[in-house]
């Protein structure tokens, strides 16, 4: 995470705008459910061809869900809205039309912790053109700040992980809610119930070549994951197994885990043999120093039910892993 907002801070110029207010003000807690984005802008523009590409751009579906559910909820407001409480949300984008085209990151403006983006243009083909031009910025500066305010939250109540520690050398923050389901030398099942559903993580460790054998990479982990699945997680009836969902292809991404590289897979699980399925996220982490592959997994069941925000904890969860 360090290196991420590194990262972000050096792609983006943090400055104070003109309308933040002084620094040495005590600001009051930020408030807001996880992926609530306020979307400050006058209501025409926001009707109009900028407020479409806002939406194209902020409520794109998610990547890897069964159904289509969008990046952030998003909540517009009118500029003269945008005051008192309203100010304390944590994340927000706020566009501004007259001024020089610019994208530019304010942090803790009204609230701590608290991430404002703002996208100004002197018209609105100049605004559209810096929302395109850093549209991956823009949502991965807001993500980071919603998957470290979830692991804040998560921290308050944490289930001891030092079984993880002793058996595979990784810690990892995950809540007191959850349970240890199985328990081997070198694989763990930890669930959680939810209302007409479950969560899950998976931690265990496999050869080196087990994925870097050749250039097969998403073939590999399907492979991997296929074979685990048989081999610890049975499905509800005689012969049934998770499997990856054999449809659609995963999307494969390069990521990072505790500094080291990972590949990271998001797709849909289901049951061979049985009507069970769902999402899932998965990080095989390159652990050369190991000889290994970790791979932290997290996947959840809720039919008719929305996943982004179940998701979201796991992705935290799994990314507050440290590999001893």
């Amino acid at each position: 995470m360090k290196k991420i907002a590194a990262l972000l801070i050096g792609i983006f110029m943090v400055t104070a705008c003109e309308d933040v207010k002084d620094s040495q003000v005590i600001l009051s807690d930020s408030s807001g459910n996880i992926n609530n984005l306020s979307v400050i802008i006058p209501n025409d523009m926001w009707n109009g061809e900028v407020g479409e590409e806002i939406r194209k751009i902020l409520a794109a579906p998610v990547d890897g869900l069964p159904q289509e559910e969008p990046l952030f909820s998003i909540n517009q407001m009118p500029p003269e809205a945008f005051s008192s409480f309203v100010r304390k949300n944590r994340i927000f984008l706020k566009v501004e039309e007259g001024k020089e085209a610019s994208v530019k990151l304010a942090s803790d403006a009204y609230a701590r912790p608290q991430t404002g983006i703002f996208v100004t243009g002197q018209n609105s083909e100049e605004i559209i053109e810096q929302l395109q031009k850093n549209a991956s910025k823009i949502i991965d500066t807001l993500k980071a700040t919603e998957i470290k305010e979830k692991q804040r939250r998560i921290s308050k109540s944490l289930k001891d992980a030092s079984k993880l520690e002793k058996n595979l050398g990784v810690s990892m923050k995950f809540p007191s809610a959850y349970r240890y389901a199985k328990e081997q030398d070198d694989f763990f099942w930890i669930r959680k119930d939810i209302p007409n559903g479950s969560m899950e993580i998976l931690v265990y460790e496999v050869p080196l070549s087990t994925i870097q054998k050749d250039t097969n990479v998403i073939g590999n982990i399907i492979a991997m994951r296929d074979s685990i699945g048989k081999a610890n997680i049975p499905g509800p009836i005689d012969g049934s197994y998770m499997i990856t969902e054999e449809a659609y292809a995963p999307y494969l991404f390069n990521s990072e885990i505790d500094g080291k590289f990972a590949y990271e897979t998001k797709g849909t699980w289901e049951v061979k043999n049985a009507f069970m399925a769902g999402p899932f996220l998965n990080y095989a982490v390159v652990d050369k120093e190991n000889d290994r592959i970790l791979v932290l997994e997290g996947f959840t069941f809720a039919p008719s039910a929305r996943k982004r925000d179940n998701m979201m904890e796991l992705e935290a969860i799994l990314k507050s892993a440290q590999i001893k």
